[in-house]
């Protein structure tokens, strides 16, 4: 299937390593242009080499509000047009209710709720001229929360009434605004886990699939996670908006 991606810009936060990096390497075989941004000087360059001249790599932290603005003015004048976003931006902060800190709270509502709103409101006008999307990449706690998981499940549920009040509002002026919720996907956090406990890191997926209870019975692929996130950036998902969808094998209990 043609998704109909050549020569769109599409701009990913958190874009340097992990899914965001996956997606942009996808949307790039697509035909479209990306940029993405990260806090770190070495992994934008690495970003940079690997992605090649499609791709416009910019230093900015999306917890500053200075920096979203820049980051889609320069995506702007880089390109010369804006077709979506992905607010991917984000790491796990699971703690307990006890023992997380009233800053850990803010730091995770900045970095995951906040940018997205930050870089949303900063892009609507142009994703507006010609019908883009906004994605916004959470995870299925954010519908099922464990214990233990705060602040992390509080800002990932958040993301997602952002994601259906945003599309509400923004619908009559042909922007469609979707989340995906990403169970346990295949990355460097998970080969970091491996080695610290010293365990082959094929075993340590599967005995961790197999622990999280995973119908599909493995960990997903950054890769498949990019397929979904194409489609939903893409004029194929045309009458697709204000939903979130699960990529995560069938671990999540709900609908």
């Amino acid at each position: 299937m043609d998704l109909e991606l050549n020569d769109r810009v599409v701009l990913i936060t958190g874009g340097t390593d992990g899914l965001g990096l996956a997606l942009a390497q996808r949307l790039l075989l697509e035909g479209a242009r990306v940029a993405v941004c990260g806090r770190d000087e070495q992994r934008l360059i690495a970003a940079q080499e690997l992605l090649g001249g499609g791709a416009l790599c910019v230093m900015a932290d999306v917890t500053n509000a200075l920096d979203c603005d820049m980051f889609v003015q320069t995506t702007v004048e880089h390109f010369g047009r804006l077709d979506g976003v992905v607010n991917n931006a984000g790491r796990s902060s699971a703690s307990t209710i006890e023992d997380a800190t009233d800053e850990q709270w803010r730091e995770d509502f900045e970095l995951k709720v906040m940018a997205a709103v930050r870089i949303s409101r900063a892009a609507l006008e142009q994703l507006a001229l010609r019908g883009g999307a906004i994605l916004n990449v959470l995870a299925v706690m954010a519908r099922t929360p464990p214990a233990g998981s705060t602040p992390t499940a509080a800002s990932r549920a958040a993301g997602l009434a952002l994601t259906k009040a945003l599309a509400n509002e923004v619908a009559p002026r042909g922007i469609r605004v979707n989340a995906l919720l990403i169970g346990l996907i295949e990355s460097g956090q998970w080969v970091r886990r491996a080695e610290a406990a010293g365990e082959d890191l094929s075993a340590f997926y599967a005995r961790s699939a197999r622990d999280a209870n995973i119908p599909l019975g493995r960990f997903g692929r950054a890769e498949e996670f990019a397929d979904v996130a194409s489609f939903l950036l893409s004029s194929r998902a045309s009458f697709v908006t204000g939903v979130g969808i699960s990529v995560d094998g069938g671990m999540s209990r709900v609908i």
